[in-house]
Parts: structure tokens; C-alpha cells; sequence
């Protein structure tokens, strides 16, 4: 510096230079702080195996639920009777969830998952077998118990790779593949039932496990270890290592929100659907089809959102990002509660569309929120959680619209459901939302601050 000041202080070219070198120190400092590595391909390809394993488990209610009326038919039973075959199989599913997040925990999600698809597929082959109305029962019970070891599993699984301010990402990829899945469901069952008949769609996912199971096998590890988390602030940091010593606890104030928040939008979602179903076909005229487009459209529009939402909870947090979801979802349920608003017209397409995309953004954040707020050695029996919590929150949102059906159905009791779906989305999902606070680290504008 003595010799800078020498050669002619601040004018002279080297001190000109020095100062610019200099300048550019804290700015390289902040670009290598921003910064995120990247995810190394084993996570993706790790994710895709895990996503398609739950993606089975998705296709197969839709699948299978097309093909009941045939069930009836073939095994001479009545049509009522068949709510038996979808039943028994989420009964089973629900009660092997918890006791699957325990044993994912303890053995690894790869030895759960082709545990669990070694059963689903051996009841999917049951099933196809079935003589009688009690075996085809019989089979759905081994293919719920499979699926209770699956879903746990693979939602673990499909996560392990990703440090945990970028599990948005991957779990929008997963949300996705859930709205997709219920998109090509009836399609599939469809076109197998008619063409072949309803044992052809037991027969199908045979093969459909197989080839997620070889996809498991291959590209899921024994042994899966944390990911390092990334230099650059997250807004949802990992787990610290006194979290990791504690693995046997998982519970704590966000995984119960995330998962009171998972039943509030499967309640929603499938009570609102389900007695919006039962108008257009018994009271609109619709065919069964036609009254299925309606599910086509939300399933895009979730596939469509949710990967958007896995970007925004990586950058802005779970909360507004299912702020936002119960607030799209909220809108358009209150537009279609309104007396006098057509429920079996072109128009009716227009407030789907905040309902779909609302929906979609509210599968991501919850998840996310709940992993992030539990270690990696919990992430089974967190997972199974929330899981439970979905089938509880479908459970009862399929009784309540039940209760509404008992009487006459007409269009004011689709309007007054829709327009309690819309209550509790705003009411009570939206207050649920701020319980995920602590998981939403603004790091952006912490950022921000520290530069100013």
C-alpha cells in the first residue's frame, strides 16, 4: 500500500486496480454463499423409482373402481356390495401404515418397499384368480396391507436424496405424478374392462408392480444416508445432530398441523367431489364418463401445480405456498356453492380451475414441512403419518357428503356441500397454514438484510 501511496496515491492505475480487486472479494463471497450444488443424479433416479411406486398405488383405486359394475356383474353380487372391494383394501392400508413407517425406519425403505410390492402384487394376482366375491376380498386385503408398507416407503425413499432445501423440487415431481395417475386410472380401467373384462385390470398391475419393483431394486440403496445440506441459507433447514440422536421421536406441532392440514385437503377434495359425481350422473343425466371429465380437468390442473409449488416452497416456505393453495381451492368452491351457478355446464369449468390448481399446490408444502421438521431416521413413521392422515381426512370427507346424499339430491345440496368445502378451506385451513411457521425460514430476504 506504501508503494501505491508512493507511486501517486488514489490517481495511479495499480491503486485504481488494487481497489477493484478488492471490491470484488465480498460480491464473490455472496455468489459462492448463493450457490446451490447439485443434486446428484442418484437422487433423481432415486426419486423416479420411489414416485413411480406411489404412482401405482394411486392408479390402482381409480383402476380398479371403474371396474366394479362388471365386478358385480361377473361374480353376481349386488352393485352396492362391490364398496366392499375399495373398502377392505384402504382398511388395510390404513392400519399397516403406522407399523410400515415404524419398520421402514428400523430396515430401510428399500426392503419395505419390495416387501410391500411383493404383497401388492401378490394380491393383484389373487384378484385376478378370484372364483368368488370372499376371494376377491380376500385379495384386496393383501394388496392394502401391501400398499401400507409401500406408501410409507416410498415417500421416504423418493426424498433421501435431497438436502432439505430442495425437497420442494422432488416433491413437486411426486404431486405431479399423483395428479397424472388419477388422470390415466379410468382411462386404463376403462379401456381394459370393456376389451377384456374386469379381471384384465387386476391382471395389469401384475406386471405394473413388477416393473416399480425392478425399479426399486436397481436405483434405491440399502443403506441411504443424509444428504449434506448446502452452503446457502434454506428456508427450511435440516435437522440438527441432536434431532438426529433423537430418531425414535417424530412427532412434534408440525408434523400434527402438516397432517390435520393433509386430512382438511383430502376431506375437501374427495367430499366435494364425491357428491358433485352422484348429481351429474343421477340427477344431470351424465354417463359415468362424461362425469369423470370433471376429475380429468382437476387432475391436470394438479399435476400442472405442483411442481410450481415444490419451486416456491423451496424459495418462500410451506406457509404461503398453502396459504395460496387453500385460498385457490376456497374461491372456487365458493363460486361453485352459489345458488343458481350451472353444475353441468361449460361454465362450470372456469371455477374448477382455481380448485385444481389450489389443490395441487396444497399436496407439496405439507409433506416438505413435515419431513424438514424430523430426521431422516424418522422418516417412515412421519410419512405413514401423514398418510393416515390423508385416509382419515378422505374417510370422513366421503361419510359427511354421505350424510348430505341421504336425502333428496338436488342442485341446492351440491351448492350448500361445496359451500361448507369452502368454509373449511378458508376458515379453518388457512389459520392451520400459519402452524407451519417455524418450518419457513425467510431466507430470502434474511439474505437480503445481511447484503444491505
Amino acid at each position: 500500500m506504501r508503494e501505491l501511496d508512493r507511486a501517486g496515491g488514489a490517481g495511479h492505475p495499480r491503486y485504481c486496480a488494487f481497489v477493484s480487486a478488492s471490491a470484488t472479494v465480498p460480491e464473490a463471497t455472496e455468489l459462492a454463499a448463493d450457490a446451490k450444488p447439485p443434486v446428484p443424479r442418484a437422487a433423481w433416479t432415486r426419486l423416479a423409482a420411489c414416485t413411480a411406486a406411489a404412482a401405482l398405488l394411486q392408479l390402482d383405486g381409480t383402476l380398479i373402481t371403474v371396474a366394479l359394475p362388471t365386478v358385480a356383474h361377473g361374480l353376481s353380487v349386488k352393485g352396492s356390495s362391490t364398496s366392499a372391494v375399495l373398502s377392505v383394501y384402504f382398511a388395510a392400508y390404513a392400519l399397516l401404515l403406522i407399523p410400515g413407517g415404524e419398520l421402514v425406519d428400523r430396515f430401510g425403505a428399500r426392503r419395505l418397499a419390495l416387501t410391500g410390492l411383493a404383497l401388492f402384487a401378490l394380491g393383484a394376482l389373487a384378484g385376478a384368480l378370484a372364483q368368488s366375491f370372499g376371494e376377491l376380498i380376500g385379495a384386496r386385503v393383501i394388496q392394502g396391507a401391501g400398499a401400507g408398507l409401500v406408501s410409507p416407503a416410498a415417500l421416504a425413499g423418493a426424498v433421501s436424496g435431497f438436502p432439505a432445501e430442495r425437497r420442494g423440487a422432488a416433491l413437486g415431481i411426486w404431486g405431479a405424478s399423483a395428479g397424472m395417475s388419477n388422470l390415466i386410472g379410468p382411462l386404463l380401467g376403462g379401456l381394459l374392462t370393456v376389451a377384456f373384462g374386469w379381471r384384465a385390470d387386476w391382471w395389469a398391475l401384475v406386471p405394473l408392480t413388477a416393473a416399480a419393483a425392478v425399479g426399486i431394486a436397481r436405483l434405491v440403496p440399502r443403506v441411504i444416508h443424509s444428504p449434506s445440506p448446502s452452503p446457502s441459507p434454506s428456508p427450511s433447514p435440516s435437522p440438527s445432530p441432536s434431532r438426529e440422536r433423537a430418531a425414535g421421536r417424530f412427532l412434534n406441532r408440525i408434523v400434527v398441523a402438516a397432517t390435520v392440514i393433509a386430512a382438511l385437503t383430502f376431506g375437501v377434495m374427495i367430499g366435494a367431489f364425491y357428491i358433485a359425481e352422484q348429481y351429474l350422473q343421477r340427477v344431470a343425466g351424465f354417463s359415468a364418463l362424461g362425469a369423470a371429465a370433471a376429475l380429468v380437468l382437476v387432475a391436470l390442473l394438479v399435476g400442472a401445480a405442483a411442481p410450481v409449488a415444490g419451486k416456491l416452497v423451496d424459495t418462500r416456505g410451506e406457509v404461503l405456498v398453502t396459504v395460496l393453495g387453500f385460498l385457490g381451492t376456497g374461491i372456487g368452491l365458493i363460486v361453485l356453492g352459489i345458488g343458481g351457478v350451472p353444475l353441468d355446464d361449460l361454465i362450470t369449468i372456469l371455477p374448477l380451475i382455481p380448485v385444481g390448481l389450489g389443490l395441487g399446490m396444497l399436496f407439496v408444502p405439507v409433506s416438505r414441512a413435515a419431513l424438514n421438521a424430523t430426521p431422516q431416521a424418522s422418516h417412515g413413521r412421519t410419512s405413514a403419518f401423514l398418510s393416515v392422515g390423508r385416509l382419515l381426512g378422505a374417510a370422513v370427507g366421503a361419510g359427511l357428503a354421505g350424510v348430505a346424499l341421504s336425502g333428496t339430491l338436488t342442485a341446492a345440496t351440491v351448492h350448500h356441500t361445496l359451500l361448507v368445502g369452502a368454509a373449511v378451506c378458508l376458515l379453518v385451513g388457512i389459520p392451520s397454514s400459519l402452524c407451519l411457521r417455524s418450518a419457513s425460514i425467510a431466507a430470502p430476504a434474511r439474505a437480503r438484510g445481511s447484503r444491505g
